[in-house]
C-alpha cells in the first residue's frame, strides 16, 4: 500500500498518472475536501487508465466511479437532529457522547466495472444499496 498526499489538481494529476504504471494497482480514495472538489478529475483519471477505485461517497459512483462504501450521510444528519433537540431541551453539548456512523452504504457502477473488464460477484451486488447500470 502506498499513500499519496496531494494539495491541488496538478498534484492529483501527477500522482495518479505515476500510480497507474504500477502493476496490479487499485485505489482507495479517502474523505477529504480536496477529493470532493476534484471528484470528476479523480474519476476521469481512474476510468481512463482502467484503475479500480473504491470511494468514500456515492457521488463518486454516480459520476462514473466504480464502487463506494462509506457512511450514510442522510442517517448522520437525521441523528444530528436528535442532538440538536437534546441541546435545545437543556443538555450541555459537552455531556453528549461522540457518535460514530452506524449505517453505511455500498454503491456499485456496473457500467464502470464493464469498462474496466471487471465482473462483480452476485453476493456483492445483492448486498449493495444502489447499483448503477
Amino acid at each position: 500500500m502506498r499513500g499519496v498526499n496531494v494539495r491541488d489538481a496538478a498534484g492529483i494529476q501527477r500522482s495518479l498518472e505515476a500510480f497507474v504504471d504500477l502493476p496490479n494497482g487499485g485505489m482507495i480514495v479517502t474523505a477529504s475536501a480536496l477529493a470532493i472538489i476534484h471528484r470528476d478529475l479523480i474519476v476521469d483519471i481512474a476510468a481512463r487508465h482502467r484503475l479500480p477505485a473504491v470511494y468514500f461517497q456515492k457521488t463518486f459512483v454516480t459520476a462514473g466511479g466504480l464502487i463506494s462504501y462509506g457512511a450514510d450521510f442522510i442517517d448522520q444528519y437525521r441523528r444530528a437532529a436528535g442532538y440538536v433537540d437534546r441541546i435545545l431541551r437543556g443538555e450541555k453539548p459537552g455531556d453528549l457522547p461522540v457518535q460514530a456512523p452506524t449505517k453505511y452504504e455500498l454503491a456499485i457502477n456496473l457500467k464502470a466495472a464493464k469498462a474496466q473488464g471487471l465482473s462483480v460477484p452476485t453476493p456483492i451486488l445483492t448486498g449493495a444499496d444502489e447499483v448503477i447500470e
